[in-house]
């Protein structure tokens, strides 16, 4: 195929250029090594400079303070949701939970199958349109952590400012949005993403955790379970995904390259602003999230009827402008636009959503 493609996926999603030609020219073997990165073992020497790099990349890429511990594990964000409980909730200790979307509910429901979690807020009812405000929030101060998703894939919002917790530590599922733009990694007590939206290839997820906490997970959990096996095994205590590290490691050095977090957040900024402008000009077009809410990430968006957005799509696709089908839970379009999706493919769809209207409307 000679056509140019722009994927649109919410994950697994686009990868910068650079990084698929690198991993392309070294898949048969690495330099210096004779071998593939698919064949090595990863007791290697290779294997481990691999991880140790990814890991001293990511401290550099996001200012990460010394007393916190990054592991590369799998499982995807999902597993999260039930690690998280039984590593931080103490004995007899509950937890707070900020609902706002899919995937905020299901770690809520999974973590409730673990220990006392309460709601402490929740726009289910509005249709996940926005996310809470700090004075809607029922916190509890003697809460062991508040968790709770920073952009949300399906509905295309995002937490613009993260809320305050006080002493409570905040945990937060940033799959979606992790490194999209600057953070502040000392507000958080752990903070987990899997890797297949903006950090590198499906199989590995990656979590940032304060030292302090690796003090609560109870040594009756099982191994694989316990944070504090993999902290002492470096990410290695069995077999870990080395593909998917290496390609994340391989990511991050693209992201300190374009300038980091800062340049990262600007250009992310114009591509969201160009799309959603486009949104707003077009009566055809209806935005889900309300504007104040709207993600840089996701951008999601209705046609007049389930007919049209089917066509929509059809169209897209035989225009090179793919997986532009919402979640199937909610249907309507979503155009996911994460670091490595480039500005010119967002100026295409805004071309296609100008001509589909002007023949469809």
């Amino acid at each position: 195929m000679t056509q140019k493609i722009y994927n649109f996926a919410a994950g697994p999603a686009v990868l910068p250029r650079p990084v698929l030609e690198e991993a392309q020219r070294d898949l048969l073997a690495l330099p210096e090594t004779g071998m593939s990165v698919l064949e090595m073992s990863h007791r290697s020497r290779t294997i481990e400079h691999i991880i140790q790099s990814a890991e001293e990349d990511i401290r550099k890429l996001a200012a990460i303070p010394d007393n916190y511990r990054i592991l590369f594990l799998q499982g995807g964000a999902s597993l999260q949701f039930s690690m998280v409980p039984m590593n931080l909730l103490l004995a007899g200790g509950k937890a707070d939970h900020i609902v706002t979307g899919g995937f905020a509910k299901l770690a809520f429901q999974d973590a409730q199958r673990v220990g006392q979690i309460n709601l402490a807020g929740s726009t289910e009812s509005e249709g996940f349109v926005r996310v809470p405000d700090q004075d809607e929030l029922v916190l509890d101060p003697a809460a062991d952590y508040l968790h709770l998703t920073t952009n949300n894939t399906i509905f295309g919002t995002e937490w613009k400012i993260e809320p305050q917790s006080g002493q409570v530590p905040l945990v937060a599922d940033a799959s979606s949005n992790i490194f999209s733009k600057p953070i502040d990694v000392s507000k958080y007590g752990l903070i987990y993403a899997g890797a297949q939206k903006n950090l590198g290839a499906a199989g590995v997820t990656l979590v940032i955790i304060r030292e302090d906490l690796l003090e609560r997970s109870p040594p009756s959990l099982p191994a694989m379970l316990n944070y504090n096996t993999h902290v002492k095994g470096n990410s290695a205590y069995n077999t870990p995904p080395v593909f998917a590290v290496y390609i994340l490691g391989l990511v991050i050095k693209w992201l300190i390259g374009q300038g980091g977090l800062g340049t990262m957040a600007q250009r992310n900024g114009e591509k969201a602003r160009l799309l959603y402008r486009a949104i707003d000009s077009l009566e055809f077009y209806r935005g889900h999230a309300l504007t104040p809410h709207r993600s840089n990430m996701n951008v999601t968006f209705r046609l007049p009827t389930e007919e049209l957005e089917a066509q929509f799509v059809k169209d897209a696709t035989e225009a090179g402008l793919a997986e532009l089908k919402g979640h199937r839970s909610v249907g309507g379009i979503r155009a996911s636009i994460y670091n490595a999706f480039p500005r010119e493919g967002v100026e295409a769809l805004v071309s296609f959503m100008q001509e589909f209207e002007r023949t469809r409307g």
